[in-house]
């Protein structure tokens, strides 16, 4: 295999559950609440009572699909299957216990089980199904589809089917492709500029379909004299898509390295999980994963588990 995007998708993955992990504590805090006592390293208990390094349904769900990626194709019903694992038996949760678990992403696992709905339908179509449950957990599609080598159009299916499981919504979808394309961008070549071309590629790709005016404004982050005029009281961290989205390219884009981007992503506050998250794997793939600190990695419950679905997922096929 090739050790070398092994490594590169380690980066991504544990970056994406260590910044998961530092929000959990603190998720709908408060960003002023933060101001005052802001997170500077791994806490314990908190919002959902959990121990130090503990990951939230952001990891859990891209562990149910890192368990089942492997190979050229993906069997999507069986990372449905292991959404339900995950979300009626507590499997691939750091504890055994299921918490913090988003309408869109039950109702799509429940439409599933119990309505009998395959998954190609299975997933939220409404306006209102645009949370950031399916950016949160996209990186593994994106990081196979990436391994593929194959054309973008055919990335860009991938990714987007993968969100659609959940959050089948044209906003939710473009979201993904997004961050796929910074994703990928950062993959060939990590650094800052990277996320510039990103998001000019997304920009291009995505031009004629009419919700990629939703993004208008993260993509005007490629312009780096509009970025220096957006201050913090202008980025919205909640859960909606397209504020998650913003928030983490913000954060990398106005820090130096992993530590200052995802505690900066943390201490926004609101959905302080997701933003690291997102922000984390962004984070991971373009500074390393020896940029991690090394406290932190050795702090994250599970670690070895997530280290080893990630080998087992991207064993084969590596891309230089």
């Amino acid at each position: 295999m090739n050790g070398n995007f092994l490594s590169k998708a380690k980066a991504v993955v544990v970056g994406h559950a260590v910044g998961d992990a530092l929000g959990v504590p603190v998720e709908f805090s408060k960003r002023e609440e933060l101001d005052k006592n802001p997170v500077v390293d791994m806490r314990a208990y908190g919002t959902f009572r959990m121990p130090k390094g503990a990951f939230s349904d952001d990891t859990s769900m891209s562990l149910c699909a890192l368990d089942v990626l492997g190979g050229d194709k993906i069997n999507f019903d069986r990372v449905m299957e292991n959404f339900g694992k995950w979300y009626y038996g507590g499997k691939f949760t750091p504890t055994g216990e299921t918490f913090d678990v988003g309408n869109t992403c039950s109702l799509a696992i429940e439409n599933y089980f119990f309505g009998k709905k395959s998954w190609r339908e299975c997933g939220m179509k409404g306006e209102r199904d645009n949370g950031n449950g399916s950016l949160m957990r996209i990186h593994p599609f994106a990081l196979h589809a990436y391994r593929l080598n194959t054309d973008e159009k055919t990335k860009i299916r991938i990714v987007e089917l993968a969100s659609s499981l959940t959050h089948a919504h044209e906003r939710a979808l473009i979201g993904c492709g997004i961050y796929s394309f910074l994703l990928w961008e950062l993959l060939d070549r990590p650094c800052l500029e990277s996320i510039v071309s990103g998001l000019k590629t997304a920009e291009t790709y995505y031009r004629n379909r009419a919700e990629s005016e939703k993004y208008r404004r993260v993509f005007s982050f490629a312009n780096l004299e509009t970025l220096r005029r957006v201050e913090r009281e202008d980025i919205r961290s909640s859960g909606y898509i397209v504020d998650s989205l913003e928030a983490a390219v913000w954060c990398l884009l106005t820090t130096s390295s992993y530590l200052s981007c995802v505690l900066k992503a943390v201490n926004l506050g609101g959905d302080t999980d997701s933003v690291a998250a997102i922000a984390g794997g962004l984070a991971g793939a373009l500074y390393g994963y020896e940029r991690i600190p090394r406290e932190w990695r050795e702090s994250l419950l599970k670690r070895e588990e997530i280290e080893a679905l990630c080998a087992a997922a991207f064993a084969e096929n590596g891309k230089e």
